[in-house]
């Protein structure tokens, strides 16, 4: 997905007729993740298919970008594996969907944005309670469905090579995630969703290498056929691996181009299963004019704590005398602007021997749940120039607005700053090898940032040998690894920052941790 800004479309009146059908665009995107994916959940014969619920991976977040025709970012989904628990009585799996149209398409031709929850059994996929929320001109209606099949059963298919029980549209999405996809393999499908039923035949073509903005991969390649209602000529590319991530989905809708293209992924590890659980007492913050934070008893499941302080000393090229210092401290969590969060400041300043006069600093308020910032104050100081700005971001409804401006950025759900960002990577499954992307606000717009883990090695910091895990950060510019970040982390679980590199306006610089913070 390129996350570029919206390109201006003029408006025509024959491009808003062809948008109307009973199948809408939002639902449309959707479905066609659904179709290209729900297929593979049964064999062509009654044997049912093996089922792997680790593909259901907790706390794992996906972001797609839509494309519409000429129109750039025309929509944004949002898949979430939310949780394992007990629901409405019954042990389950909670997923949810979002799907918004976003700008000329949003205001021009139709405001869509839907919320989805779906509940379902671990040991078949299968939905047994369904929830909607639709907003539509500024109103919102609500809807539910409980499903009467029992857990782990399937209800008998009308032929043997149909999927069996009913599912909706956001559990289809990940019921072909648990189930393999056969090169060669042909596979029907019914999905049901608001009174309407879709029927198709999807048939994996093969293995094939595809490049999209957040890297590249090996990849399953199908095709879908619909049996009821038009053809859509819908092209879908998942992972080559376990869990079959949807990649990119192209399809033909009403004479133009669609496009659904994988924007970012992330998985949020699951929470800690110990029982002895360190118990953050939050500080009391410096007064300030504008957050008020007061103080919350709930503990932290993460690899870092309030009051952890990480303070470099920044050096130029292969130079031995600093030029400057890079900070940052999770200074409190309490309430601000009216939520809990975490107050995250980072600061990076020059000294005299610095080929430029620098005195930046960064104040992130990100949800402790999620590590996404919901606010984002800016204040640089470089040399003669300078720039402030207040962010405040919607992650619902994919936007952040600068405070005292009519300045407003459009970015996907799930969207970072760059504190956020960096204390997220530390939450990742760091294996050798594994890439995650996400998206993050870089100034003035969103970029894709993939995080890869490169390899582990020992390194040399301040005399003491220290094993690391050595990380590539690469952005979706079209040249990726322009800044050449690399960083590494500590290897053990709270995955500290030890060193971080990077090619800047005045050359190579590299930053080193001064002194290790006591656990």
């Amino acid at each position: 997905m390129s996350l570029r800004h919206a390109t201006s479309c003029l408006y025509h009146a024959e491009l808003q007729r062809k948008l109307r059908s009973r199948l809408t665009f939002a639902q449309l995107a959707i479905l066609i993740i659904c179709l290209t994916t729900v297929g593979s959940a049964q064999k062509t014969s009654t044997t049912d298919a093996p089922f792997n619920v680790n593909a259901y991976r907790i706390g794992e977040r996906l972001t797609y970008n839509v494309n519409y025709s000429k129109f750039i970012s025309a929509a944004h989904i949002e898949l979430f594996v939310a949780g394992r628990d007990t629901f409405f009585g019954h042990e389950g799996i909670q997923l949810k969907a979002h799907v918004e149209t976003k700008g000329v398409v949003n205001v021009a031709l139709f405001s869509i944005n839907n919320d989805y929850t779906t509940y379902v059994f671990p040991d078949s996929g299968l939905p047994y309670r369904a929830q909607r929320v639709t907003r539509q001109a500024g109103r919102a209606t609500e809807a539910s469905v409980d499903y009467n099949q029992p857990a782990g059963a399937a209800s008998p298919a009308r032929n043997a090579s149909e999927t069996t029980g009913t599912l909706d549209l956001l559990s289809a999405v990940y019921r072909v995630r648990a189930m393999p996809l056969a090169p060669g393999a042909s596979y029907y499908t019914t999905i049901k969703n608001e009174g309407e039923e879709y029927r198709a035949q999807i048939k994996v073509d093969g293995r094939e290498s595809i490049k999209t903005s957040v890297g590249s991969f090996d990849a399953i390649a199908t095709h879908v056929n619909m049996k009821s209602g038009p053809d859509y000529d819908i092209q879908a590319y998942f992972t080559d691996d376990e869990w079959h991530v949807p990649l990119l989905v192209t399809a033909r809708y009403r004479g133009g181009d669609v496009q659904i293209e994988l924007a970012a992924s992330a998985v949020a590890p699951p929470p800690r299963t110990s029982t002895t659980r360190t118990v953050v007492v939050p500080t009391t913050p410096k007064p300030t004019p504008t957050p008020k934070a007061t103080q919350t008893s709930a503990p932290l499941d993460l690899p870092f704590k309030v009051g952890e302080q990480l303070n470099y000393r920044v050096y130029l090229g292969k130079a031995t005398t600093p030029i400057g210092s890079l900070n940052f401290e999770i200074k409190t969590r309490g309430r601000f602007f009216n939520r809990d969060g975490l107050q995250i400041i980072a600061s990076a300043e020059t000294s005299g021997s610095a080929p430029i006069a620098i005195k930046d600093q960064i104040t992130s308020y990100v949800d402790p749940a999620t590590l996404l910032p919901f606010r984002t104050e800016i204040n640089y100081s470089e040399a003669k120039w300078r720039h402030t700005r207040n962010y405040n971001i919607d992650q619902d409804r994919g936007v952040a607005t600068a405070e005292g401006t009519s300045e407003r950025v459009d970015i996907p759900v799930g969207t970072h700053d760059l504190i956020s960002a960096f204390y997220s990577l530390r939450t990742f499954d760091l294996t050798p090898k594994k890439s995650d992307a996400i998206s993050a606000m870089a100034i003035h717009r969103p970029r894709v940032l993939t995080v890869t883990t490169v390899q582990r090695e020992t390194i040399d910091l301040n005399g003491q040998k220290i094993a690391a895990i050595m990380l590539q950060l690469t952005t979706d510019d079209a040249q990726r690894d322009q800044l050449q970040i690399r960083i590494w982390v500590g290897d053990d679980a709270r995955h500290l920052p030890l060193r971080i590199t990077a090619v800047t306006g005045i050359g190579q610089v590299r930053a080193g941790l001064i002194v290790i913070p006591a656990r």
